[in-house]
């Protein structure tokens, strides 16, 4: 059966065969690159008498980082969580290597949760089902939800809804979907533009690098903060297709034309051959070699937030 979507320059995931030859054969023949599970990781345990109320509107936005692809992200009265994958383990053996930034049970009262796509660490369904706010996601997604599970909000590329006085944009990314044996490329898989009254910015979801960074920062000028993944891209041959090594991530960056980056996508689940605690390292060499200022710069600390706010 063919593919419900494709990618904007019309690519599909790998074929059978070269998934077959990165998850089997390079490994069998010792061309993997071997590291650890497990890195040191900087945790902070968050201000949650603070996060229990948004940010008010004319306030900016306040982004906590919870780890991995997911934020929780404050403003104008709204708190939204952003690909919730806050228990110990995705499908249920891949173990964490640094707890939450916020434990699921001590989380403020969410107003939406926003999901990029189905793979299992962006759409861990207990958590969603947990959290129990209603779901803003791609087309093709509310098939995952049984009755009595959240409300599911579909959107195409460019499509928008509203949060409270919010809004919220589903956006074009270079990745793919699958959750199943027979779903590949049935649900559509995206980014976020989440626009307030003094802030506006942007999660990228699971993504490798694409023109299409340049035609989102063009239809929002001005974005406060870009959530870029710097992690998952080892080796490039099989990753590429479907994730950013940190240099594509700053090239993103500069295309977006956001005033700031923050790093995720790395460090909490080992998805990939490159040592779990690399991706910042080049991140931080990328951008020295370019001689960007460094104000911009966000590696945070699983369970810190940084305050954005729109210039002037």
């Amino acid at each position: 059966m063919a593919a419900r979507f494709k990618n904007l320059d019309g690519s599909l995931p790998h074929p059978l065969g070269n998934v077959f030859k990165w998850a089997v054969g390079d490994k069998l023949a010792g061309k993997r690159r071997k590291s650890p599970d497990t890195c040191p990781m900087r945790r902070v345990e968050p201000d949650l008498a603070a996060l229990a109320t948004p940010p008010a509107p004319g306030e900016g936005a306040r982004l906590t980082w919870l780890g991995h692809a997911s934020w929780l992200v404050q403003l104008d009265g709204v708190s939204l969580l952003i690909d919730p994958a806050l228990r110990d383990t995705i499908t249920g053996f891949i173990r964490r290597n640094v707890a939450p930034g916020i434990p699921l049970e001590k989380l403020p009262s969410i107003t939406a949760t926003l999901v990029s796509h189905n793979h299992f660490d962006h759409l861990d369904m207990p958590t969603v089902r947990q959290v129990g706010a209603p779901v803003i996601s791609g087309l093709g997604m509310a098939r995952y939800f049984s009755p009595g599970s959240p409300p599911v909000t579909e959107l195409d590329w460019w499509g928008t809804t509203k949060v409270g006085s919010v809004t919220v944009h589903f956006v074009p990314a270079q990745h793919w979907s699958r959750r199943g044996l027979n779903d590949v490329n049935e649900t559509l898989w995206g980014g976020f533009v989440v626009e307030g009254s003094s802030a506006s910015i942007y999660h990228s979801g699971d993504t490798a690098y694409f023109d299409g960074f340049k035609e989102i920062g063009r239809r929002f000028p001005g974005l406060d903060a870009a959530m870029l993944p710097i992690g998952a891209y080892d080796p490039g041959w099989f990753m590429e297709k479907q994730h950013m090594n940190p240099e594509q991530a700053v090239r993103a960056y500069e295309d977006l034309g956001a005033r700031r980056f923050l790093a995720m996508h790395w460090g909490t689940f080992k998805l990939t051959d490159e040592p779990l605690d690399e991706p910042p390292q080049r991140l931080d060499a990328e951008w020295g070699r370019r001689k960007l200022p460094r104000e911009p710069l966000h590696v945070l600390a699983v369970g810190e937030s940084l305050a954005v706010r729109r210039a002037g």
